[in-house]
């Protein structure tokens, strides 16, 4: 990177922190550090949700899952405006009428307290699992960039952010996400039209979107029924509704976000703008990694993106076998530019265009292969440095650090909403409650303090530890599917289900979970699926105790 990017990234993050940590301080309350309760708008709101949710890993994976698979990836938030619309109508009044600072207490008033500390229980599982994540994610940006250590960015990087979550709480994270989405904004559009021109001069726009279709990149729509299949039409708008439905509706981390609305309508409102805005915005990144793809038609681009993996093979008794896949490769690219700039009617070599993306995808999975004999554990998936290469190969100076700052803007977004979260939850919910000691705001404050101090530690071991799994979009999906769909069938028999007991539903939330593990580990269905499963059981199962207890 040059002088000139790490101006760009430095400062830009600096003002971010600095802007607000003195925001945060200025207004200081108890009251405001634990629930941000400073009358935020629904702009605020909608922002502030929306960043909470847009990690590193969005702006990391979602283009690399498009590279790879077009836009089919979308489906999974079809579910998620109707979810929106279900959760202002009966969630945020509920909660505003309990006047609770986390979205487990309610539990305690309409069950008791064991259901309580359950379910804070699972949601500090699963979220402090998905910030270990969140944090690993950007350091492989810069372990890309810098060549440095990724245990040592996961610390430089989760201590940045636990600074000022630490130091400002609830409110210095609402005051940040607006400035951070800013910056991602304005990061995308950019990338966006200068991805348009660094298109050879013979390819228009249409051409671009004609390359993208021909390779089936543009296919959004899949109607299949196959229950295995991830990412299709009806696991989106049930799965996904369910998923959305418990994230936003029952994380803590999302909770907070709407309950430092100035009003019910306030929150109500900015859930609307995030269930208007979600989807095109998730497409537009989405087809940003399409236009990567096209993009990679006529430039060369590496056998294997991640250069670590790379160096690894090239060093080994295997470097020969993959020189000779790497000019194998090279072929196939010269032919495919060969193509694209003597042939004005693409589609009349559509068959031959095709079999060579076959064989490049071939070639790939070779090299992968040979990784995999150098080292058996060695991760050799490279969806999630797809992006980052290109970024750092093919934008010009100053546009590196704005797009560098986009993902760590993201990272720091969501990281400090879930270490927040994790803190109030731990310090309200099972401290607070487990103490045997009557709590102050200002007590609950401070405590929250260190508990989010030690989740940020927490946090970081798991980055330490984390790898690239299949994908790490997909990743934090699962760890939170696993777990969601109990929780919000506890909060939906609350709401709606008065007549079954606290014993009833604190029994059939253990054996759900349970079945849930079952599920996913013998690989039964896609994940998306278990939401309306974990959901479903435990609204049968408590309702089933319910009716034994009343016949005994």
């Amino acid at each position: 990177m040059s002088n000139i990017d790490w101006v760009v990234l430095c400062s830009t993050l600096a003002f971010i922190v600095i802007y607000g940590i003195y925001k945060s301080t200025s207004k200081a309350s108890a009251e405001n550090y634990l629930r941000g309760k400073d009358g935020s708008k629904w702009w605020t709101i909608g922002l502030s949700v929306m960043a909470t949710q847009a990690s590193a890993i969005t702006f990391l994976s979602t283009p690399g899952q498009a590279f790879h698979d077009g836009l089919g990836f979308v489906q999974f938030y079809f579910g998620l405006p109707i979810a929106m619309i279900v959760i202002s109508k009966f969630f945020v009044p509920y909660y505003y009428k309990q006047n609770v600072f986390t979205a487990y207490e309610l539990l305690e008033n309409r069950f008791n307290k064991p259901t309580r500390t359950l379910t804070a229980i699972l949601f500090l599982i699963q979220r402090g699992m998905a910030a270990g994540i969140t944090i690993f994610a950007p350091s492989i940006i810069l372990s890309a960039v810098l060549g440095w250590d990724l245990r040592l960015l996961n610390i430089i990087i989760g201590s940045i952010v636990v600074l000022y979550t630490v130091v400002g709480g609830t409110a210095a994270v609402n005051i940040t996400q607006k400035q951070q989405m800013t910056v991602i904004f304005t990061g995308l559009l950019f990338v966006f039209f200068y991805l348009f021109q660094l298109m050879p001069d013979y390819v228009s726009s249409n051409r671009v979107f004609e390359i993208a279709k021909i390779n089936s990149k543009l296919n959004t729509l899949d109607f299949s029924i196959d229950p295995k299949n991830r990412y299709t039409f009806w696991s989106g708008i049930t799965g996904g509704f369910f998923l959305a439905l418990a994230y936003f509706g029952t994380d803590q981390s999302q909770v907070q976000r709407y309950l430092s609305g100035n009003s019910i309508k306030e929150s109500q409102w900015g859930l609307f703008f995030n269930g208007i805005f979600k989807i095109p915005l998730q497409l537009f990144i989405l087809f940003i990694g399409v236009l990567v793809f096209v993009f990679y038609q006529f430039n060369s681009s590496p056998l294997h993106f991640n250069p670590s993996v790379e160096k690894m093979i090239q060093n080994s008794t295997y470097a020969s076998d993959y020189e000779v896949l790497q000019n194998e490769y090279e072929q196939i690219e010269f032919k495919r530019h060969e193509i694209y700039a003597s042939s004005s009617a693409i589609e009349e070599q559509k068959e031959e265009l095709l079999a060579l993306n076959t064989a490049e995808k071939e070639l790939r999975a070779q090299a992968k292969t040979l990784a995999t004999k150098i080292d058996q554990d060695v991760v050799v998936n490279d969806k999630d440095y797809v992006f980052i290469h290109f970024i750092l190969t093919q934008l010009p100076i100053g546009l590196i650090g704005l797009l560098l700052a986009v993902i760590l803007s993201a990272a720091m977004s969501s990281t400090a909403s879930e270490l927040n979260a994790l803190g109030v939850t731990t310090a309200i919910d099972i401290y607070g409650r487990h103490s045997g000691k009557e709590m102050t705001k200002e007590g609950l404050a401070k405590h929250t303090k260190v508990f989010t101090f030690l989740w940020g530690i927490v946090a970081i071991f798991i980055a330490s530890i984390a790898n690239l799994f299949d994908n790490l979009i997909q990743l934090v999906n699962i760890i939170g599917s696993l777990f969601y769909g109990n929780v919000l069938g506890i909060f939906l028999v609350a709401f709606f289900l008065k007549h079954i007991s606290a014993k009833a539903v604190f029994y059939a939330a253990i054996l759900t979970q349970i079945a849930v593990f079952v599920i996913y580990f013998m690989d039964v269905v896609g994940y998306l699926w278990l939401n309306a499963i974990g959901c479903l059981l435990l609204v049968l199962i408590a309702s089933s105790f319910q009716l034994i207890s009343k016949k005994s």
